[in-house]
C-alpha cells in the first residue's frame, strides 16, 4: 500500500500543491444545480459522530469526466422523477486520514447500533475504511435517489439500508430487501451502469466513473 508521502509526492510532481483544486475537477453544484447535494461530512450525522476533516463546505467536487457521466445520471433520473441526492464526492486525504484515527480508538463506539450494530469496530478498516480511498482520486460518488414529497421537498427513497451501514445488508445484491427496496437498489445501479460508473459490491452506494483519470494520487485539497 501506497505511503502517504508518496501520494503528496505525486501531488508534487503533477504540478499541484496540497491545497489547489486541480484545473480537471469541476464543483459538480455549479453544473448541476438540480442535483440533492448533502455532504454527510461536513456535519455530526456521520460514523465518526462529528465534523471529518477536510469538509468545510457543502460542496462536491469530482474529476470533470465523472461530473460529465454524472450529468447524464441526473438528466435520465430527472425523466423519470427522480434527482440524484450525493453523500460524498471527492474526499480529502486528511479526512481518510480522520478516519484512520478514529477506526484506532476502540475506546469510541458512540455510533455503533447507527452504523455498524452487527460487527466489532476492529472489523471495519479493510473493507469499509481504507488508509488510501478511491474517493481522493476524483472519480469516486456516494449516492442515492430521491424524489419529491408532497411539500416538493427532496428526500432519498428507501434503499433497504442507511448510507454508511456498514453491513451485509448494504451489499449489492443484499438478502432481506423488499422487492420495492431491490427494484430502487437495481435502478440507480442502472443509472450509473449507462453512464460508464461501476458499483463497489459491498455498498450500494459507492460508484466509481471507469476508467477512473487518476489511479495512484491521492488529493488533499480542502473542499470550502
Amino acid at each position: 500500500m501506497q505511503s502517504i508521502l508518496g501520494s503528496l509526492a505525486l501531488l508534487t510532481g503533477l504540478g499541484v500543491s496540497a491545497n489547489d483544486i486541480p484545473a480537471d475537477f469541476s464543483d459538480v453544484g455549479s453544473l448541476l444545480p438540480t442535483v440533492q447535494i448533502n455532504m454527510a461530512y461536513l456535519g455530526s450525522a456521520n460514523f465518526v459522530g462529528a465534523q471529518v476533516d477536510g469538509y468545510e463546505a457543502n460542496k462536491c467536487y469530482l474529476q470533470q469526466n465523472a461530473a460529465t457521466a454524472l450529468a447524464q445520471v441526473q438528466q435520465a433520473a430527472m425523466a423519470q422523477g427522480y434527482s440524484l441526492w450525493i453523500f460524498d464526492c471527492y474526499r480529502p486525504q486528511r479526512a481518510v486520514n480522520h478516519f484512520m484515527r478514529w477506526a484506532a480508538d476502540l475506546a469510541d463506539t458512540s455510533t455503533k447500533m447507527q452504523y455498524y450494530p452487527n460487527l466489532d469496530k476492529d472489523k471495519l478498516v479493510g473493507e469499509y475504511i481504507a488508509e488510501q480511498s478511491g474517493h481522493s482520486r476524483g472519480s469516486t460518488v456516494d449516492l442515492s435517489l430521491a424524489q419529491q414529497d408532497d411539500t416538493g421537498n427532496w428526500r432519498p427513497i428507501d434503499m433497504g439500508s442507511a448510507f454508511d451501514m456498514f453491513d451485509p445488508i448494504s451489499n449489492v445484491g443484499a438478502s432481506g430487501l423488499s422487492r420495492q427496496q431491490q427494484a430502487n437498489r437495481q435502478l440507480l445501479e442502472s443509472l450509473m451502469l449507462s453512464a460508464g460508473f461501476k458499483v463497489y459490491n459491498m455498498e450500494w452506494w459507492h460508484f466509481t466513473h471507469q476508467p477512473p483519470v487518476y489511479t495512484d494520487t491521492y488529493f488533499d485539497f480542502v473542499i470550502r
